[in-house]
């Protein structure tokens, strides 16, 4: 398989890890296939970056809507979250199961379940949906041109480092990562909120959006985007619920209630003893209030041609969480959800 290999003895001018981000990517033999060069951030304005956001914010939202039953929740608190995020597009993403044709065939039904979801929040979809990369990255040097890729760099290059656009991304990463092949400009404008792999500690970082597009998860890491991980296990596996919490909480709550409770229920036949991680609510809590999502700087890994984690010190840092308040982020989503239909 293709490794990244980081060749400082042959090439002494090669300064990935002082914010000089070139990444060289060689297969077998170890022949060169290609050269990437990113923008540089100084540790200062990383850190500055990788700080907690305050106050309102911009961002889009990209999201897999149909893959599971925890994006619609998501795509849901962001929109009823005017007072934290300023939500400016919703980007749907490819996924595959053997159910569907392929990723593009995945990104479509994502597309039309977004629309499902503005209907019932009375929202109007035009000019706020983009479509995704209809396919995966084929390797980590080419893009997949798509809507959602123009559309987030044109928001992104009205950003700025001390107003960036934060990029809240809950499934394949492949929207953004060929964004910033397509204009590598961006990374010095926004901030990427991703929930994919697992802990670095994990055996593994094999997960469902980390595998769905690895070329676009190693981009994600290596071109010094400043990035916060939100890993699955264990950590945003903590975001259960269950269809009684459901029934009491969601269902009543107008025509989006019970369409996210009726999901839910649909996922699976046997309710007794079963509760349901709705994991991608962490991403739009951290925007909500960083306070439920605890968090740490570290190193940004090294994803394998095995799909495991690697490290290096020398690397830049990243911000990865640690730790969820499970209840706070649920009562949050169930009192805004309350407010918004009148159902207190």
């Amino acid at each position: 398989g293709e490794i990244v290999a980081i060749l400082t003895e042959k090439l002494p001018d090669f300064t990935l890890y002082k914010f000089r981000h070139t990444a060289f990517t060689v297969g077998k033999g170890n022949s060169m296939r290609s050269q990437l060069t990113y923008p540089t951030l100084n540790e200062a304005q990383r850190l500055k970056r990788l700080a907690p956001p305050t106050g309102k914010v911009r961002m889009v939202l990209d999201t897999d809507t149909f893959n599971e039953v925890d994006d619609q929740f998501a795509v849901t608190h962001a929109l009823l979250s005017p007072a934290s995020m300023n939500v400016e597009a919703i980007y749907a993403a490819p996924y595959y199961k053997r159910s569907i044709a392929g990723p593009g065939a995945g990104m479509e039904l994502s597309y039309q379940e977004i629309l499902h979801l503005l209907h019932r929040l009375n929202i109007a979809a035009e000019g706020l949906v983009h479509r995704g990369s209809p396919a995966f990255m084929a390797d980590a040097t080419t893009p997949v041109e798509s809507a959602a890729a123009h559309d987030l760099i044109e928001r992104a290059m009205t950003a700025s480092g001390d107003e960036p656009l934060y990029v809240v991304a809950i499934g394949a990463i492949t929207n953004i990562a060929s964004a910033i092949l397509l204009e590598p400009a961006i990374i010095e404008r926004i901030v990427v909120v991703w929930l994919g792999g697992h802990a670095l500690y994990w055996p593994t970082a094999r997960e469902f959006n980390l595998s769905g597009d690895p070329h676009a998860a190693r981009i994600l890491f290596d071109c010094g985007v400043p990035l916060l991980q939100l890993p699955c296990w264990p950590v945003v596996s903590h975001l259960l619920t269950n269809i009684p919490e459901l029934e009491r909480y969601v269902e009543p709550c107008g025509a989006i209630g019970a369409f996210l409770t009726e999901r839910v229920k649909s996922y699976h036949d046997e309710h007794r003893g079963w509760g349901k991680e709705i994991w991608d609510l962490a991403a739009t809590a951290y925007l909500v209030n960083p306070d439920w999502i605890e968090t740490t700087l570290v190193h940004s890994p090294i994803l394998t041609s095995e799909q495991t984690w690697s490290s290096d010190q020398r690397r830049h840092l990243i911000r990865t969480a640690t730790k969820i308040k499970r209840d706070a982020i649920f009562r949050d989503f169930f009192d805004k959800l309350a407010a918004f239909t009148g159902n207190k």
